[in-house]
């Protein structure tokens, strides 16, 4: 057989192109191996052979481990519908296309979850070759409904006329609004309207086309940002009859936990509570140092069961979004706050994951099962801290030998292992809104970062590591987090920075430690900031997926999101998981196979990255609001971003984020380099780069968009190399521009 396995060739390059050109599916390693009958120590050279066909051009990189050639689709990518035949077959172009045209036509010959989508609208589909140089597609979901024009903020000028302000930032120009007005129309209204074909000089016409609300009073800042990203905020009313209906659940069938000191541990403004921890030593002799964990997960499976309204409605929105005046919940409040959370002192269902670590913070084994617990005390960061440092509350004091004592004692353990394992350690300091009773911004501050905060954390990822080792062992398909290591590209990139500061990247296979180790030279340093930055944005992004990767940021082999049901859809279907691979009860579902779980893991990927946008938007307009009293003020600031249009600044002072325009920079044509995230003047030498420090004066604040733009007032001197003469002007480049 071995002499049989030699007299096979080895692939060529233009072989190895050709398979994955002709192959319908996913092509990756395993594949190429199968079809070449590749096996043991060729494996090496199959590895070698495709990275350089990749440096090459001759690959790409595509999702879930797989490679495509050069031009061809990804597996997964937006399109927008471009026609549909008389047959009433769909066709779509991809959104993003870098080649010549549209890109290839994709024949949608499946649609998910929802209405057909129509002409021009966006969806995020599931794309493979039909095996005759075509492709086919399946949508995943609807992105994007196509409508037309924009949606905009309405005043009236000096004269009467009114004049609508778009949302985006990006649109900078206003609108007159022309043609009939509706009754309602008030200054301060946010309107859908159409953009007309009109005059090339003065405002572009717009008709209002439909009244969405007043934007002048508290929350309008939210309205604005639920309305731009489509964040779900109404339910429907099968869901919310559904939710109301709730009751207790029944005991039968459930480990009665009531007698265990369990306690929640949240923030001072949190409502829901979806765990509750407990710790003790272990009792075996032959696990000395060791502790028995209890995480106690609200069990919202019991409550939302498969196909329902409710069901679908928490999956359509995927997870909850926090906003600084209101969260929008995954599930009905009367859920969510209600039969769900886990209140002090009454009795909840619950999903428990029994847990035993070593002293060293080890998982030793674990069980699962379902629970009823009454929870002892609802605690808060602050509280927990102030005990453990020797300031306990009365409330607090009679939990804290019991109860907050072992709870550090284990998290010591956890902490141990954490270290052990070199978890990415970045310091980026997260900043704080507060508002006032009417709503408006009092203060941004930064957020507390307590050891309290660490531990529930710890706790969490401990348990969310266990329930995906049980559901490996079980042999279950699930939905896993996952975290891909940094791509060749970006790696080299941040080799190239970091040089700069005499710092080296290990070169080869990468692990998580490595990038801690160049944190830690850097702790104290003026440039730790700026390298913390950096690091993260070399980082790929996480994501749920059926297929697992490991988590390289956690340096975890598996990790599931088991820990927060009520605002998660991707836990409660692990909780399904568990449910019917432990023979749990009611609720479970048997996903039979890894390729069930592909459309909703990328569903969920996806309205968790729209979340995070619109949160990220709904901060940056309150800060846009908090400082539109202070146009002309000067502040302190870093670049915190390097683009070729300009530079991004944040403010010292609020963490406030805005743009110094490149047409503000003294008159010159600037060089953009990204890997060293530096503006340079080609003629006098000016250097702008990331990190840098700079005095800036607000010129604008919209808290209708949301954007800010400074200009820079302590420019840097002309650099050595500085050329006498004329500058070629902000935005012209020269004639003969030297390749990079």
């Amino acid at each position: 057989m071995a002499d049989k396995q030699k007299s096979v060739p080895f692939p060529s390059r233009e072989q190895v192109a050709e398979f994955i050109r002709l192959s319908p599916g996913k092509v990756g390693k395993r594949e190429i191996a199968r079809a070449f009958h590749i096996r043991g120590q060729d494996r090496p050279l199959l590895k070698k052979l495709l990275r350089q066909m990749e440096k090459d051009g001759m690959l790409e990189k595509g999702d879930r481990k797989s490679f495509r050639q050069p031009g061809d689709l990804p597996s997964v990518t937006v399109l927008k519908i471009s026609r549909i035949d008389k047959d009433g077959e769909l066709f779509a172009i991809p959104v993003s296309w870098e080649g010549e045209g549209d890109g290839p036509e994709v024949n949608i010959v499946s649609i998910g979850r929802g209405s057909a989508p129509g002409l021009n609208d966006k969806v995020l589909a599931r794309c493979d070759k039909d095996g005759e140089g075509g492709y086919r597609g399946k949508v995943i979901r609807r992105l994007e409904r196509q409508t037309p024009g924009i949606l905009a903020v309405a005043r009236q000028d000096a004269a009467g006329n009114w004049r609508l302000k778009s949302i985006d930032r990006r649109d900078r120009d206003e609108f007159a609004a022309v043609g009939r007005l509706p009754a309602d129309l008030v200054a301060g209204t946010m309107v859908r309207a159409e953009v007309l074909n009109g005059r090339e000089l003065g405002l572009k016409p717009a008709k209002i086309v439909e009244v969405l609300g007043d934007m002048s009073g508290p929350g309008a800042i939210t309205d604005i940002v639920i309305k731009r990203h489509g964040i779900l905020d109404v339910f429907p009313d099968a869901a919310t009859q559904e939710a109301e209906k709730a009751k207790a659940a029944p005991p039968e069938g459930r480990v009665d936990l009531r007698k265990v000191p369990l306690v929640t541990i949240d923030g001072e403004d949190a409502r829901d509570f979806d765990d509750a921890v407990f710790a003790e030593p272990d009792d075996d002799p032959d696990n000395p140092g060791g502790f028995h964990l209890i995480i106690a997960i609200a069990d919202v499976a019991w409550y939302v069961r498969p196909g329902s309204p409710l069901d679908k409605a928490a999956f359509e929105r995927g997870n909850s979004t926090y906003f600084p005046d209101r969260a929008v919940p995954m599930l009905p409040e009367v859920l969510s706050n209600g039969w769900c959370s886990l209140m002090p002192r009454e009795d909840r269902p619950c999903m428990v994951a029994h847990i035993w670590i070593s002293a060293k913070g080890v998982i030793l084994r674990s069980r699962i099962e379902r629970g009823l617990m009454n929870s002892v005390a609802r605690l808060t960061y602050k509280q927990v801290q102030r005990a453990q440092d020797g300031f306990p509350d009365p409330d607090v004091e009679v939990l804290l030998k019991p109860v907050i004592a072992p709870l550090y004692d284990a998290f010591s353990a956890l902490e141990t292992a954490r270290r052990s394992r070199g978890v990415m350690e970045l310091d980026l300091p997260e900043r704080q809104i507060i508002l006032n009773e009417e709503g408006a911004v009092d203060r941004i501050q930064p957020r507390e970062r307590l050891d309290s905060h660490k531990l529930i954390e710890e706790f969490m990822i401990c348990a969310n590591v266990a329930v995906a080792d049980a559901l490996v062992k079980k042999r279950r398909a699930t939905v896993f987090r996952i975290h891909d290591q940094p791509g060749m590209e970006k790696l080299e990139s941040l080799r190239q920075f970091l040089e700069g500061f005499g710092l080296s990247l290990t070169k080869g296979v990468i692990r998580t430690g490595d990038f801690n180790n160049i944190l830690q030279k850097v702790v104290g340093a003026p440039h730790q900031g700026l390298v913390n930055q950096v690091v993260l944005r070399s980082q790929s992004q996480a994501a749920y997926s059926p297929d697992n990767i490991g988590h390289f940021g956690l340096a975890l082999v598996r990790y599931c999101h088991f820990t927060s049901p009520i605002r998660r859809y991707a836990d409660l279907m692990v909780h399904r998981a568990l449910i019917d691979a432990f023979d749990l009860g009611p609720g479970g579902v048997n996903y039979e196979s890894s390729e069930d779980l592909v459309e909703p893991a990328e569903h969920i990927s996806v309205t968790e990255r729209r979340s995070s946008d619109a949160e990220r938007d709904s901060t940056d307009r309150y800060i846009a609001s908090f400082l539109a009293d202070r146009v002309g003020a000067d502040f302190e600031a870093t670049v915190s971003g390097v683009t070729r249009f300009g530079l991004f600044m944040a403010l010292k002072e609020t963490g406030a984020d805005g743009l110094v325009p490149i047409s503000s920079l003294p008159d010159d044509y600037y060089d953009h380099d990204a890997v060293t995230h530096r503006l340079t003047g080609n003629s006098a030498g000016r250097v702008y780069a990331l990190g840098d420090d700079f005095t800036v004066r607000l010129v604008e604040a919209s808290p209708v968009t949301g954007g800010m733009l400074f200009e820079i007032l302590n420019h840097p001197k002309p650099g050595p190399g500085a050329r006498r003469g004329r500058g070629r002007g902000k935005g012209h480049p020269p004639r003969h521009k030297r390749r990079r």
